[in-house]
């Protein structure tokens, strides 16, 4: 891939990666095309005087299962969560998760103009947001000791 491609992926890694990470020693980046993207990461990051890496903190980067059945077979050794130690059971797919909520929506969504398609999708994902937080509290109350 073009480094020139790679550089706005780059610029929000290293920016979610120096967010709050204090005492972080290593982190797992999920990225469909993390196979590719990783290859010269390290040497992109030392060469741009704007992109940086926090001090002592070493990555993973790794593939969503979604995406990790269309690559290659070599990638699924090497880039997938399932043998990442620590990564637990995770599907490591985000957006994806919440095509069927905005899937909804898409058939009111067609014929708007752009800004207001942007406020209808930001109060789809607003909702998706609230009632995930809402469940939360059960979640949670299910692992209490009685």
């Amino acid at each position: 891939m073009n480094s020139t491609r790679q550089i706005n992926v780059d610029y929000a890694i290293c920016q979610a990666l120096g967010h709050n990470s204090l005492g972080v020693q290593q982190a797992l980046i999920i990225y469909d095309v993390a196979c590719q993207w990783s290859i010269h990461f390290d040497k992109r990051v030392e060469q741009s005087a704007h992109l940086h890496l926090p001090e002592g903190l070493s990555y993973i980067p790794t593939v969503g299962k979604f995406h990790l059945g269309a690559h290659r077979a070599e990638c699924f050794a090497q880039f997938s969560l399932n043998f990442v130690e620590g990564a637990g059971q995770q599907d490591g797919e985000i957006l994806e998760t919440l095509w069927a909520c905005l899937n909804k929506g898409a058939g009111s969504t067609r014929a708007m103009t752009k800004p207001h398609r942007q406020e209808m999708v930001d109060a789809y994902i607003l909702d998706s947001n609230w009632k995930k937080t809402l469940n939360m509290g059960k979640l949670f109350s299910c692992h209490q000791s009685t």
